[in-house]
């Protein structure tokens, strides 16, 4: 794969902290429009890998390109072509949805037509008036997503969206990441949910000691290795609980 074809092109990523080597010669690529999930366990290097790949954080080993363009050091063109979720903890303080969207639309000399028209995209506009911490825990994540995408990007980078969400809230968000994944964009998430990945990615790497195991479609891992889901997948790969 080219990077004409390659969102994202991962090659030998390395980063250790101290003693703990927490990713260990990550290589993989997705391609343009794709929905790609990053599976593992709490400290299998997944947000680590992220980190790096976003140019978060400088890799000790290898290297990361987004739509082929090296992500570290950080460029602020690139920057903009791409989105990460935040965490509802990041949010401005005391502000109102709509102050929270069109603060970071101002942030990327975005108009607030464009900012208003994503909140309803994500179904807030009801709730515009009302602050982020009134806010329930699946509308809180549609606005991260929803500042996100609010300087329209090519690749948006997902951590862990629906964790903490009852399971109504979850396939609600799993609707809207569909649209806009057949928008357009390339999706990367991360998520502890095998069930999530299932459904929702074309492609899956699975993690763990931070190396990747496997990579494929869902339900190729889940042919080739004669089991009945992604956790089985997980369990053969690892010999031990996907939640461990």
């Amino acid at each position: 794969m080219t990077d004409d074809t390659a969102a994202i092109a991962v090659e030998g990523l390395r980063k250790r902290y101290g003693d703990v080597q927490a990713v260990d010669g990550v290589t993989f690529e997705v391609r343009r429009g794709e929905f790609y999930g990053i599976l593992g366990p709490n400290g299998a290097g997944k947000t680590t890998t992220m980190e790096m790949i976003e140019g978060l954080r400088e890799p000790d080993e290898g290297s990361a390109r987004l739509l082929g363009q090296p992500s570290w050091p950080r460029d602020p063109a690139l920057l903009r072509r791409i989105g990460v979720q935040l965490q509802a903890s990041a949010f401005f303080d005391k502000l109102t949805a709509r102050e929270q969207i069109h603060t970071f639309a101002a942030l990327y000399g975005v108009g607030t037509e464009r900012a208003d028209a994503m909140l309803e995209s994500v179904g807030l506009a009801e709730k515009r008036d009302v602050r982020d911490n009134k806010l329930s825990g699946g509308q809180a994540q549609r606005l991260s997503i929803a500042c996100a995408l609010v300087h329209d990007p090519e690749l948006l980078f997902l951590d862990e969206p629906t964790t903490g969400l009852d399971p109504q809230a979850r396939r609600n968000l799993w609707d809207l990441l569909r649209q806009i994944n057949s928008a357009g964009r390339t999706v990367v998430l991360t998520t502890h949910y095998l069930d999530e990945a299932e459904t929702l990615c074309d492609r899956v790497a699975i993690m763990d000691a931070g190396r990747i195991l496997r990579v494929g479609r869902p339900a190729d891992l889940v042919a080739e290795l004669g089991v009945h889901n992604l956790e089985d997948v997980f369990l053969q790969l690892t010999g031990r609980e996907y939640r461990e």
